[in-house]
């Protein structure tokens, strides 16, 4: 089992800190929000919430997740960082895979990236991009993606986009692993297609249940298995859960085929969003030594 820790809703000037913490403390994984901006009008009900509403204001600090990621990886030496996830809609695949590449390229391969589409159609209109049409120009992009980082001469001719032959140099030496974000079976086939890993919102067990198990049956089809993702890895399943915590929770996710939780120490500790960076590293370094991170 593999342990990432979200830097979601903690000041951007703790980042650094809390990502040399969770390293010593032995976790896996920084796994990082995505915001393109705040718009004051909502025009789309969240979908992760009850009812809709968005689950910060204007004055929750973001950044750009690949930037922090490349900043993080410089200060650090062995935790990888997880976009999660990255809104691929807004943004275009070339200017996109650029920045991968070099987020991967300046971290050692320490990137795995989290994608979606994006849900609010402000983010995607206001960037220059149509929301109709959306989950298709996704794909288009996932695509070009995954060619453009093999670092080989490539064009594209989409209903999206369409290019003659370019080719992105230096690539990655390490396939960036793609972790598609999503809870519809639109988005759970998605997954199963071109990913490598699967990345949840918040969910309850018995949702998640049945989602490893869908997913289990999607890349059967596409001659896969959770086992193996086609590379001698097992395909990642990470996820938030609402009811399953300690040592007896997080066996039980394993048992249902989770391969990483994200967890947020300093809140399971009761010290709230508010905590002092010395205060986050110190709730980390708990729970690394309480479940054996560092062993």
């Amino acid at each position: 089992m593999e342990f990432s820790v979200p830097v979601s809703f903690s000041p951007v000037d703790q980042y650094i800190d809390i990502a040399r913490g969770a390293e010593a403390a032995g976790f896996d994984r920084i796994v990082l929000p995505d915001s393109l901006f705040h718009p004051r009008r909502q025009d789309e009900d969240y979908p992760y919430t009850p009812d809709g509403s968005r689950m910060w204001d204007e004055n929750t600090e973001w950044v750009e997740p690949l930037i922090a990621s490349a900043a993080m990886g410089g200060a650090t030496s062995t935790i990888r960082f997880c976009p999660q996830v990255l809104k691929v809609g807004p943004r275009n695949p070339l200017l996109l895979t650029r920045q991968v590449a070099s987020v991967a390229l300046m971290t050692g391969n320490r990137l795995d990236l989290g994608v979606g589409i994006g849900w609010d159609p402000n983010e995607f209109e206001w960037c220059g991009a149509p929301f109709k049409g959306r989950g298709k120009r996704v794909d288009e992009s996932l695509a070009i993606m995954r060619e453009g980082l093999r670092g080989e001469w490539m064009e594209f001719h989409g209903n999206h986009f369409d290019f003659d032959e370019l080719i992105f140099t230096p690539a990655p030496s390490e396939q960036v692993p793609f972790y598609v974000g999503g809870h519809t079976e639109i988005a759970l086939k998605r997954a199963a297609r071109v990913g490598q890993g699967w990345t949840s919102a918040m969910m309850k067990y018995d949702e998640i249940v049945a989602t490893v198990t869908r997913l289990g049956e999607l890349l059967e089809a596409d001659g896969r298995s959770l086992a193996d993702r086609g590379d001698g890895k097992p395909f990642a399943i990470q996820v938030v859960c609402l009811d399953r915590f300690g040592s007896k929770g997080f066996a039980e996710l394993a048992d249902a085929g989770v391969t990483d939780i994200i967890v947020l120490p300093w809140m399971i500790e009761g010290l709230g969003y508010d905590a002092t960076a010395q205060q986050k590293i110190e709730s980390l370094a708990r729970f690394g030594e309480k479940y054996g991170l560092t062993g």
